[in-house]
This record gives C-alpha cells, structure tokens and sequence, in this order.
C-alpha cells in the first residue's frame, strides 16, 4: 500500500468558475495512473463521501493519455461569499493526500 501522495506527480485544487473546484492528479508513469484508476480510490461516490458532498454535485473524469485523472465538485457557496472559506479552491486537494492506493 501507498498513499496517493507518495504515487501522484502533482495534487492540485482551483477555482473551476464561482460554482465549481477541480481537484487534478497527476502521474509521471502509465503504470502510476493505471495503479490508482484499479484501486477505485477515486470514484464519484468515494469523493462524494470524503469532500462531504451529494454525489449528484460530484464528477470524475479520466484521461489516460494525459495521465491525469480530474474531480469536480460544485461550491457548497459560491466563491467569494461570506461563507466561502477558500476563494481560490487552492488548499482542498489535501484530502487526496492519505488515501490507500493498493
């Protein structure tokens, strides 16, 4: 087992418009990106649960020739509210970090 941190290239968070934050993960090898796709760790109703979100307001996206895998998930306020605690959806991939990718 590994945490995803320690396979993925990059884990980033951003603004994906005042509605919507993406998560990206980013592999530097086929087999890395091909490890975490198998593991199921990343599944619309896996980060439905871990983010605290309807699965209905949560997307997951795959891009084997990028290597990439996207989640998107809509703003539970738009960003820039008065109850927005991350404007720029820079610090939500952290969640992504410890998850068991066997």
């Amino acid at each position: 087992m590994a945490r995803l941190d320690e396979i993925a290239r990059v884990i980033r968070s951003k603004n994906a418009g005042p509605f919507c934050v993406t998560l990206d993960v980013l592999f530097g090898d086929e087999a890395s990106y091909r490890r975490v796709v198998a593991s199921g760790q990343i599944t619309r109703d896996k980060m439905a649960a871990l983010y605290q979100q309807p699965a209905a307001k949560v997307e997951v996206f795959h891009h084997p020739a990028a290597l990439a895998m996207k989640v998107s998930i809509v703003r539970p306020v738009p960003a820039g509210s008065l109850d927005d605690a991350d404007l720029y959806g820079a610090q939500q991939h952290v969640l992504l970090y410890p998850l068991e990718i066997a």
